[in-house]
């Protein structure tokens, strides 16, 4: 079977993409800790979903993410803005081109561990606020990838089309536990319910109109 590196952190669209790969790859995980105000609640939820399928899992730390980039999606940031993940005011939560780095030692780990593919779970809601979930981007970075390396690495994105409640029902048919994952910006116990990406996780649910396992404060 094909290997395939996948990137995890622990929220509903990269479990979905997780437990979809599975079924198609010999997997290994993924994860970073960046030193955003939710890097402990998705490492939890992460290292619980590689358990669940029993992928390799690996945990790779940024700190200079958090020390030198500026994001309110950063623990050195300011609040997390609240309201729809499509307002401006989410901007504020971009961290410069985060997901290039990532994806950029995603494909060097591939091409170590004999791996051909790099799973990404950037979808449609993304490429509103963030430049670096958008097709034009993923498709220069996996050329890059190809280009860069020996295995002709590749870089996928299979949900890029697709919204979140699409992935809900996706996530539904493969049995995903969705009550595992985690997405709140804030890092709370609970799910704020009130931040851009609670406010999208719970629209996803309803639109899809499959029960929302996640505990909100609101």
């Amino acid at each position: 079977m094909e290997r395939a590196v996948v990137t995890l952190s622990g929220g509903l669209d990269s479990a979905t993409l997780l437990f979809w790969a599975v079924k198609r790859y010999d997997v290994s995980a993924i994860t970073f800790d960046y030193g955003s105000k939710h890097n402990e609640k998705e490492q939890a939820a992460a290292t619980e979903l590689a358990g669940l399928t029993n992928v390799r899992h690996t945990f790779i730390k940024l700190p200079f993410i958090n020390d030198l980039f500026k994001s309110d999606l950063l623990r050195s940031g300011g609040s997390i803005p609240e309201g729809h993940y499509e307002d401006e005011s989410m901007r504020s939560t971009v961290v410069p081109f985060r997901n290039g780095i990532m994806l950029s030692i995603a494909v060097g780990l591939a091409e170590s561990v004999g791996a051909g593919t790099v799973l990404y779970a950037a979808h449609a809601g993304d490429h509103a606020v963030y430049p670096d979930c958008r097709p034009d981007f993923l498709k220069a970075m996996s050329a890059a990838a190809r280009a860069g390396t020996y295995m002709n690495v590749q870089i996928k994105d299979p949900f890029i089309g697709m919204h979140k409640k699409d992935i809900v029902l996706l996530g539904d048919e493969l049995k995903v536990p969705f009550g595992v994952t985690y997405s709140c910006y804030k890092g709370g116990e609970r799910h704020c319910g009130k931040c851009g990406t609670c406010v999208e996780r719970r629209e996803a649910f309803r639109l899809a109109g499959i029960a929302d396992p996640t505990r909100y404060e609101v």
